[in-house]
């Protein structure tokens, strides 16, 4: 109960520290990478009702854009969850939008990523940063969720720098957001806010940083 009370007051202190900066607040529009190759990212207006950028479909069929906006979705005039599942619910639908945000509680030390429902997000050590690919695939993907998102939606963000927020189109089709140029997962086995049942198994999933970092202590 202390865990998750120090996370869910962490989090507060991010919202509202972003609440501040929202009238400064920043952001891009990036395109979604094929699997094959990395993804691209271009500048973009800050607000969240900005259209996907046009550019996107030059980088290769089917491409289209999400718009990375530093601020809460809350800041924004959003509420609910965009669409993302809760615990180890299957998520049937990407989302609409996905929020990202650094905290830092028990048993880590280091700030880590959470998404809107406070589940912990992870990366994987046989991902290769910036490669706009995921080694997790088929039943790896069951066991170990992609954070998607639908296609032309927003990634809101506390905490998180949006030059490190990027995409990729998955094997399946999918559109997999990336920190740091890592992919972001769940973990199956997480069933309430603030578990991290995931973190260290097999020796190769940790906790991500707000850079796509191994958090590990």
């Amino acid at each position: 109960m202390t865990s998750l009370f120090t996370r869910r007051a962490a989090v507060a202190s991010v919202l509202a520290l972003c609440g501040a900066l929202s009238l400064s607040a920043c952001g891009k529009t990036i395109s979604i990478g094929d699997s094959s190759a990395p993804a691209s990212s271009a500048p973009a207006s800050p607000l969240a009702s900005a259209s996907p950028s046009s550019t996107a479909s030059a980088q290769g069929a089917g491409n289209s854009a999400l718009q990375v906006v530093d601020s809460t979705a809350q800041d924004n005039g959003l509420s609910g969850t965009g669409g993302t599942v809760v615990g180890a619910a299957v998520q049937e639908t990407p989302p609409k939008w996905v929020q990202l945000s650094a905290v830092t509680s028990a048993p880590l030390n280091a700030p880590h990523l959470i998404n809107i429902n406070q589940a912990s997000l992870y990366r994987f050590d046989a991902d290769t940063a910036g490669s706009g690919q995921s080694a997790c695939n088929d039943a790896c993907a069951v066991k170990w969720p992609p954070v998607t998102v639908q296609e032309g939606g927003n990634v809101y963000l506390a905490g998180v720098d949006p030059k490190q927020v990027g995409a990729f189109r998955r094997q399946d089709g999918q559109v997999q957001i990336t920190v740091g140029g890592r992919p972001l997962y769940r973990f199956s086995g997480d069933t309430k806010p603030g578990d991290l049942n995931g973190q260290g198994l097999d020796g190769k999933w940790f906790a991500a940083g707000p850079k796509g970092e191994k958090v590990t202590q």
